[in-house]
């Protein structure tokens, strides 16, 4: 990558797009933020510096406008499909949280970034992430840094668990290998999953070993793409306890749950953010 291939692009308004309540609403672990406020992070193998300025979003990066368009799901009306009937308190959350919008990851990175996320916290889940990255992904430099992509599941499927040990995953590891090796070897076909019905990915998914409910609805939500998972961690079980009524069903929210799912995180852990790690 040559300098000379980087260009700065303005992505869209910023009332499209707020990139703090996107980066910083769970769905991803590889976006950074600096003092300035801007966000350094790689994405679909490309290195790229995100910011807000003078009600703009800009992305500085050597990928095309249509590959972040796309990754940034930019296309899509987030304002309609933000009308949710859930009650005053989700009605609250969606004030808090417009702008936030769901990423189109890569699936693979999806999975195993999940698969790491499992009984863990956002800070150390972004350390194992980089530290898998700096070992086993392809090198990248940008703006006179190093970067480094996500490693290949084929890539992964050749180590041993005791290959990741520098990561200090832990039990982790383990599961990693296992669904490498599943990806790997075709048995699980991550783009058919795309193109199913969000059901059956989630059925492919509790599969693997090491996957639960609430990795797998993760996964085919943020990397997946079907917007109707609905994930259920600790912020959002203690959200549905205290707001919403005892038989509730996140089906009711519709074809976009997984949006009003994020909405309702955010929330959650913006207000919460002392009392849960």
């Amino acid at each position: 990558m040559t300098e000379r291939e980087i260009s700065t692009l303005r992505l869209c308004a910023q009332e499209e797009l707020d990139i703090v309540k996107t980066f910083e609403c769970g769905q991803c672990f590889r976006w950074n933020r600096d003092e300035k406020g801007v966000y350094t992070g790689v994405a679909l193998g490309y290195p790229a510096h995100v910011w807000a300025e003078e009600g703009s979003v800009y992305i500085r990066s050597a990928a095309p406008k249509e590959l972040w368009r796309d990754y940034f799901d930019l296309e899509r009306d987030y304002a309609a499909a933000s009308r949710f009937q859930g009650g005053e308190y989700l009605d609250e959350c969606v004030r808090y949280g417009m702008g936030i919008r769901i990423l189109r990851q890569d699936p693979w990175e999806a999975l195993c970034s999940f698969i790491i996320s499992q009984c863990n916290n956002i800070s150390r889940i972004k350390g194992i992430v980089e530290r898998l990255c700096a070992l086993y992904g392809e090198e990248l430099f940008f703006e006179g840094e190093r970067f480094f992509a996500f490693p290949p599941a084929e890539r992964l499927a050749l180590l041993e668990e005791s290959d990741l040990a520098p990561l200090r995953s832990g039990y982790r590891a383990a599961y990693i290998i296992s669904a490498a090796r599943a990806v790997s070897a075709g048995e699980l076909c991550l783009e058919e999953l795309i193109t199913c019905d969000g059901a059956a990915a989630k059925k492919a998914l509790l599969s693997l070993n090491g996957v639960g409910d609430k990795v797998a609805n993760c996964v085919v939500l943020f990397g997946l793409r079907h917007m109707e998972a609905f994930p259920i961690d600790v912020w959002i079980k203690r959200a549905l306890k205290e707001h919403f009524p005892p038989d509730f069903d996140p089906k009711t929210l519709g074809d976009y749950a997984g949006l009003a799912q994020q909405y309702i995180f955010y929330y959650a852990r913006s207000e919460g953010r002392n009392e849960l790690n």
